[in-house]
């Protein structure tokens, strides 16, 4: 059954502390991009490490439905027959990508240089989730693409009489409308180049390197001719730290925590959330680093510590967007006042993570004041009571660590979509001591 069609919610009881050595499931962002860049390389690539949250099941799935064949060779590996650039079949029906805007956003990119027109459809979120972002570059290098009036999906992609490479300066630092936007020009005459007003993951650039594509990349830009071949390659997929945000905040919050996070990826485009809670004062050590393929990993070890509020500006922001709802729980947490800027695009993501996550606070008794950027969070005592995480997975994860802080039971709503990107959530942090019902 799809996280969207069935209920959960969770409650948490308070108290209690982290310990113990952990691994959290893969990168999602890595996940999605191996199983799109293996499905384009002539060859057979290996992965393992795979995500198989259902987020990056429907991208799996969606080049299943274009004739890519994908074995599962185990509970986190896979081994997928790449097609070639230009393999990949027309699909019988409109390709369902549920709640993951990644996967439309990306794949929205390679749909446009096919020969064939697809329909990308998604979940009830996902269809109000901005895409001109995407669609409107795309339209520039010659992408033929409707969208609806409000500019979101259904996205209806016809073929186009070709691509042509441009370079597009984003208004925003976003890897998603940097990765469709080289995903297409894979396809492109020319060179296609974007940069960004601050430098965004860089995993698309990491992986195409390692499938054999030359790219140009530095922090902001990133460029590549079109034409080029892919070579099969084989993934080993790390840690998500993303994931590993949860537990490094819910550690870092309680005295007498201490918790091992292993083999996470410590891209330095994604360890925004780390340099954040060390200057919260939060006690952080990187162990044991080595590299999967082209990405930097280590094991991160975690105490707990006392943590002051802090000023968040924009330069921080880029490197640890998704991490922000856990961020505004170590803010209630601290002492003194969290003052966050520069976050918009915080308001645009599964749910509007600002709002969503100052209401839940004000619930459980924190002046946390919603700002059009950001949000002003000043640390007191958390309280028992009901949050409704709005179906956004980070959300529910985020208040679900607040209760190791808490006075009461928090019971958060409609929570379900924490299997899009962490199944076994609820399971592995029982585990490690939060006091959690809820997820089998």
């Amino acid at each position: 059954m799809n996280a969207t069609e069935q209920r959960i919610d969770y409650t948490v009881r308070p108290g209690g502390r982290l310990s113990g050595t952990l691994r959290v499931p893969g990168d999602k962002s890595i996940s999605h991009r191996a199983v799109m860049l293996a499905s384009l390389a002539d060859g057979v690539s290996e992965i393992s490490g795979f995500l198989t949250g259902e987020d990056c099941l429907c991208t799996m799935q969606a080049f299943r439905a274009m004739d890519v064949q994908i074995e599962q060779t185990g509970p986190t590996a896979l081994r997928v027959h790449g097609v070639g650039l230009h393999g990949l079949r027309a699909p019988a029906a409109a390709l369902d990508l549920g709640n993951s805007g990644t996967s439309m956003r990306l794949m929205s990119g390679l749909m446009a240089a096919q020969a064939f027109a697809t329909t990308l459809i998604g979940d009830v979120s996902l269809s109000t989730r901005p895409m001109r972002r995407v669609v409107d570059p795309l339209r520039q290098m010659g992408a033929v693409i409707e969208t609806t009036e409000k500019g979101t999906a259904p996205l209806r992609i016809s073929p186009a009489a070709k691509l042509s490479g441009i370079r597009y300066a984003s208004p925003v630092a976003s890897a998603q409308i940097k990765s469709c936007l080289l995903l297409a020009g894979l396809y492109a005459d020319g060179i296609t180049e974007v940069r960004e007003p601050e430098a965004s993951r860089d995993h698309t650039e990491r992986m195409l390197k390692s499938f054999g594509v030359d790219v140009e990349a530095e922090p902001g830009r990133a460029a590549l001719r079109g034409g080029q071949r892919l070579i099969a390659a084989d993934v080993e997929v790390p840690a998500d730290v993303s994931s590993a945000t949860f537990f490094m905040v819910g550690a870092a919050i309680v005295p007498g925590s201490e918790i091992v996070l292993t083999a996470v990826g410590v891209n330095p485009t994604r360890t925004g959330i780390i340099e954040i809670l060390k200057r919260m004062g939060a006690e952080i050590e990187l162990q044991n680093p080595r590299f999967f393929g082209g990405e930097p990993v280590a094991d991160i070890r975690v105490r707990g510590a006392g943590l002051r509020g802090i000023e968040i500006g924009a330069e921080l922001v880029a490197n640890a967007i998704d991490e922000f709802p856990a961020v505004f729980v170590a803010a209630a947490c601290a002492d003194g006042e969290t003052i966050v800027t520069g976050a918009a695009e915080l308001r645009v993501k599964e749910s509007d993570r600002i709002a969503a996550m100052c209401n839940g606070l004000q619930v459980l008794g924190i002046d946390a004041q919603a700002q059009p950027d950001g949000a002003r969070i000043r640390g007191g005592q958390l309280h028992g009571g009901s949050v409704n995480s709005l179906g956004d997975h980070r959300v529910a994860m985020s208040f679900a660590m607040a209760a190791l802080r808490a006075d009461g039971p928090i019971e958060i709503l409609d929570c379900a979509n924490v299997a899009t990107s962490f199944p076994g959530f609820a399971v592995l942090a029982r585990s490690a001591g939060l006091q959690i019902e809820g997820e089998l």
